[in-house]
């Protein structure tokens, strides 16, 4: 086992790694976490014998809050490329399978995070998801805009993307967002057990069957950067200017109630109002 800033990296086996994202006091996502994540990126291309990769939180409360917006001007570019695109698109395309086993919030990127990873299975008491960008003003661009629509259908991702409620796992699974919601007593032993089915077959069929399903599914990189600079404009337009002070007096990036039911929040946040100006 070795040990990164924000990741706890077990290698299982030679054809499982697990890693627990770790970043206290409640597991937000900042530009630190995606340079790491793209270390652990070239290290798992690099492993000719990974088959497979579990995603996982230290936090039950929080598998990735949100990105901190205390930081969200600092750009991590590498290559000319942005690295939160260059990770997703690495994770995508690598012949190794990913899982995401969630337990706690997956808000903004923490649910885009979720989305990047080929499969996803979800705690059916303990997991929430939340794409909150439009209550606060602002335009998602980790790759929901993208990743949503063909999962849930057309008018399903935008009630995701436009309502920014919080979404239990029951409804996530029904909605196409997860593989499935498994009662959280459950959820190891069967993530557990699907590792083990996957890392017994042929890494070499797994990852052909993996590249011959992203022909036509996977979105193509400049459009999550428009995406992602859209996200960037939006944070220069008045409905951020007015929410973002709310936001840090409410309790924005802080443990408690206001970050434990975000979803409940947002819908407070401002009085209905007419519009503020127009993108």
């Amino acid at each position: 086992m070795t040990k990164a800033s924000q990741f706890v990296v077990s290698h299982e086996t030679s054809a499982t790694w697990r890693l627990t994202f770790r970043n206290p006091p409640m597991n937000l996502l900042d530009p630190d976490t995606i340079e790491e994540l793209l270390q652990l990126s070239s290290a798992m291309q690099a492993d000719k014998q990974l088959k497979i990769v579990v995603f996982e939180s230290a936090d039950p409360d929080y598998f990735i809050a949100h990105y901190d917006m205390s930081r969200a001007r600092e750009v991590a570019e590498k290559s000319g490329t942005p690295a939160w695109i260059e990770f997703t698109t690495r994770l995508a395309q690598m012949p190794v399978i990913s899982v995401a086993s969630i337990r706690g919030r997956a808000r903004g990127a923490g649910n885009e995070f979720a989305l990047a990873c080929d499969l996803r299975f979800a705690s059916l008491d303990k997991a929430i998801f939340c794409q909150p960008e439009v209550a606060v003003g602002l335009v998602p661009g980790g790759g929901s805009i993208e990743r949503l629509p063909p999962l849930l259908g057309r008018a399903r991702a935008l009630e995701v993307l436009v309502g920014c409620e919080d979404i239990d796992a029951a409804t996530a699974e029904r909605y196409g967002l997860v593989n499935r919601a498994i009662p959280d007593a459950e959820l190891d032993a069967f993530v557990a057990n699907l590792v083990r089915r996957v890392a017994s077959f042929d890494r070499q069929a797994l990852g052909a069957v993996k590249r011959l399903v992203n022909r036509d599914i996977l979105p193509p990189p400049e459009a999550v950067a428009e995406s992602l600079d859209s996200f960037r404009q939006s944070m220069t337009w008045e409905g951020w200017k007015r929410r973002a002070v709310p936001l840090i007096q409410r309790g924005i990036s802080k443990p408690g109630d206001f970050e434990l039911r975000l979803g409940h929040h947002l819908g407070e946040l401002m009085p209905p109002g007419p519009d503020v100006g127009t993108a």
